[in-house]
């Protein structure tokens, strides 16, 4: 299997053993609602098994990392905005498994005060967070521009402008006690958009004759396209 075959592979691996694990976890917290708490508790040294949820943090930013990578090189634009951004949040995803909570629910008696790896754990996540969103709607500008990708553009951008929304909504707390369950809608539907992506990667057609995959058709046409992300 070539390494672009298996990162795509991996792109869509991870969000779906990370969804495995938080929905695992979830149901196995003793006295505690399945939607009550949220994504990084079940990961806290108070959470029944928190090895699973922390598994599926490392196991998400690594596949999403290595997808990011391998996304790069297929798009012929090394390194460009929407790759990395994909790389930093699988990075990002990495260290708030490794930094977990202090506590499985955000409130409660002895809560004064934070470690020094949680407060890793919360920037950790807010970037994960941000680089998630931001890295579809980077790539669904490049996609609709690309003849091999332009069919997930769309759906990669709505997915993209769906978790906003509902990530906004966690944010604010609007939501009260389903606050966990929107943030795990708004993870979902950032995710979803990942294994979209990866999926469209592992049935691209072979390249046409005399243009690289990933580059424009004007631009193989020889007339100005549209500036690079």
């Amino acid at each position: 299997m070539r390494l672009s075959s298996l990162a795509a592979f991996g792109g869509v691996a991870g969000p779906v053993l990370f969804t495995a694990a938080w929905v695992v976890s979830s149901l196995r917290q003793a006295g505690v609602s399945a939607a009550g708490v949220q994504i990084s508790g079940l990961a806290a040294g108070q959470a029944r098994d928190p090895q699973i949820m922390m598994a599926g943090f490392v196991v998400l930013g690594a596949c999403s990392a290595g997808f990011g990578a391998a996304l790069a090189r297929v798009s012929g634009r090394r390194w460009s905005t929407g790759p990395w951004l994909v790389v930093v949040a699988g990075a990002a995803a990495v260290a708030a498994g490794v930094f977990r909570r202090d506590h499985m629910l955000l409130t409660g008696p002895g809560f004064a005060g934070e470690s020094w790896h949680n407060q890793v754990h919360d920037v950790a996540s807010g970037i994960a967070y941000g680089a998630m969103l931001a890295a579809p709607l980077v790539l669904a500008r490049r996609f609709r521009d690309d003849p091999d990708w332009a069919v997930i553009g769309r759906p990669v951008q709505a997915l993209a402008l769906a978790s906003a929304v509902a990530l906004a909504v966690f944010a604010t707390r609007a939501a009260g006690p389903w606050n966990p369950v929107v943030q795990r809608v708004a993870v979902t539907l950032a995710l979803t958009a990942e294994v979209v992506m990866a999926a469209r990667m592992m049935t691209l057609p072979p390249a046409p004759a005399g243009r690289p995959r990933g580059r424009p058709v004007a631009a193989a046409r020889g007339e100005p396209g549209p500036p690079t992300d």
